[in-house]
């Protein structure tokens, strides 16, 4: 078995002080770091590190000066910009390949971003020879929560790692948990 970890949307805007901040990216982002950060004694948990990131240029009706939180948002996430690096203190040194969705549209899953070469994610993940993934980041009620159920339909078998997400909402984050279950993923 052949094992990645995904690290989903873990950006300076969705984190305290961001644009869309939850309450707990600064402790996702700590535990990703804590996690990926392995002692040269002991060998790397995972065949690959990828990570997604939401990186608008023109998005369209996702922005709003009047959002619904729901399916128009603030501005946040502009390429380039400090919002869409992601947050420290994950050492992107150690992340192998990045994910870049929601150009010119509102992309919530990691499966509709591409890498510099324009493959996507699952192209990508298939060409390493990855059959699980483990699933980390933010926010679980929804980018996290559409990948995970984007990977279940690619044929990857999912582990969420619970601690290591950030709901906007604990109610929706609840739900979304419960939907990535009853689809097949498994919780840890």
């Amino acid at each position: 078995m052949n094992t990645a970890l995904l690290i989903v949307d873990v950006q300076n805007d969705f984190c305290p002080g961001g644009a869309l901040a939850t309450a707990r990216g600064d402790e996702v982002a700590s535990k990703i770091a804590e996690l990926i950060s392995t002692p040269d004694s002991r060998p790397r948990e995972y065949e690959r590190i990828v990570a997604t990131q939401d990186w608008h240029i023109d998005p369209g009706a996702h922005f709003s000066d009047a959002p619904d939180f729901v399916d128009s948002w603030p501005v946040h996430c502009l390429a380039d910009s400090y919002g869409s690096q992601i947050r420290g203190p994950v050492d992107t040194g150690l992340i192998d390949q990045f994910f870049k969705k929601g150009h010119y549209s509102a992309a919530y899953s990691g499966f509709e971003g591409v890498n510099g070469e324009e493959q996507s994610l699952a192209d990508w993940l298939r060409g390493q020879e990855i059959t699980h993934l483990d699933v980390c980041g933010i926010a679980t009620d929804h980018c996290v929560r559409a990948t995970v159920l984007d990977a279940l339909k690619e044929g990857f078998a999912v582990r969420v790692l619970r601690s290591m997400c950030s709901p906007v909402d604990d109610k929706r984050g609840a739900d979304a948990l419960q939907e990535m279950v009853d689809a097949g993923a498994e919780l840890v």
